[in-house]
């Protein structure tokens, strides 16, 4: 490098710039050190890790996972592994890699396989934009459809007209389907502002018991304390509707079908935006619950694909559409079943406004 050039940071200033949580362990498994990014993942602090079993801090459900730990020169890259922290349950990419020079120590690194962005993300979004170039091209001809049925009917007896009824029905239905095709494909994301969460999910709520017709008892539990949070109106009111109208259905046909939407600040939730190039904390969450009979577990892990679904009639873009919209919103969603309480749970974790 130059004389008078940008000087080269040091390795404690490298550690503290990353964006996923490291942590070394010493021989015994106590925590030695930890960098903020782990701090905020597992939300304690350094100084309440320190000194601690690793395993006393992370309980991992998988046990053979603890028992690898417990081998000193163990290598290990684990991803999708079920923990409990501080009675918070995450899923995490776990590596454990050893320190050549310092028999015993070893380096652990942590990070949310819920958050972030893949690369496969990314490869998707150029799929999707076929598509919506196609949707485009659709929707032309599908208006000339429309118009042909209806002069149609007009030439004819009522007892003819279910047929271009149909016609008509049809084209709309196609016509709904290309538009959530064309919101999948948009890459420009909506401005964000501060928002009053409580006033959009009552909007939302407002929009689905209009159309519902079933008798799901509905409840709120909301934590009033919490600040505005950054997100675009249109767009949180458009995911909200589709969690509740998802959950309304899914419990349709329990005995006693309930949803509850629950709110609350959460410490230690961050997200790594790969389009920011930066952390963000995301410490808003928004839980939609249902006592129906959970996911189809054939489709458990892929129900933000587009086109999966366990709906007969339906189409696969309702929840695609809720991930594009809440990262857009430099969010995350996720989702969880409680087989013990037998809840599915729907979380939405957001940036507060500032």
């Amino acid at each position: 490098m130059s004389e008078g050039g940008p000087s080269l940071p040091a390795a404690d200033e490298q550690i503290n710039g990353l964006s996923f949580g490291l942590l070394l362990l010493a021989p015994d498994q106590t925590i030695h050190q930890a960098n903020p990014a782990a701090e905020s993942l597992l939300g304690i602090s350094v100084r309440r890790m320190k000194h601690k079993a690793f395993l006393d801090i992370v309980g991992f459900a998988q046990k053979g996972l603890a028992d690898r730990l417990d081998e000193l020169e163990t290598q290990l890259v684990a991803r999708g592994v079920d923990a409990r922290v501080a009675e918070r349950d995450l899923r995490l990419n776990v590596t454990v890699s050893t320190l050549l020079n310092h028999p015993g120590w070893r380096v652990v690194t942590l990070s949310d396989a819920s958050q972030g962005e893949r690369f496969e993300d990314y490869e998707r979004r150029g799929q999707l934009r076929g598509p919506a170039v196609l949707a485009h091209e659709i929707k032309n001809p599908l208006a000339a459809i429309r118009g042909a049925s209806q002069l149609l009917a007009r030439k004819l007896a009522d007892d003819e007209k279910a047929l271009t009824g149909l016609i008509a029905d049809e084209v709309d239905r196609i016509a709904q389907l290309v538009d959530r095709m064309q919101r999948l494909g948009r890459e420009r994301a909506e401005p964000v502002g501060p928002i009053n969460l409580h006033e959009a999910i009552h909007r939302a709520y407002e929009t689905v018991r209009i159309s519902s017709k079933s008798s799901v008892a509905w409840r709120e539990e909301f934590d009033p304390s919490l600040p505005p949070v950054l997100a675009n109106e249109g767009a949180l009111v458009q995911v909200l509707v589709n969690l509740m109208v998802n959950a309304r259905d899914a419990c349709a046909d329990v005995v006693a079908p309930q949803v509850v939407v629950r709110t609350r600040f959460v410490s230690g939730i961050v997200m790594n935006v790969i389009r920011l190039g930066r952390p963000v904390k995301l410490p808003i969450e928004i839980m939609v619950s249902d006592n129906g009979p959970g996911i189809d577990p054939s489709i458990r892990d892929d129900v933000f694909e587009p086109f999966v679904t366990s709906k007969t009639n339906g189409q696969g873009l309702g929840l695609a559409l809720v991930q594009k919209l809440v990262r857009d919103m430099d969010g995350r969603v996720s989702h969880e079943r409680d087989e013990a309480g037998g809840w599915t749970n729907f979380r939405i974790h957001l940036p507060m406004a500032r």
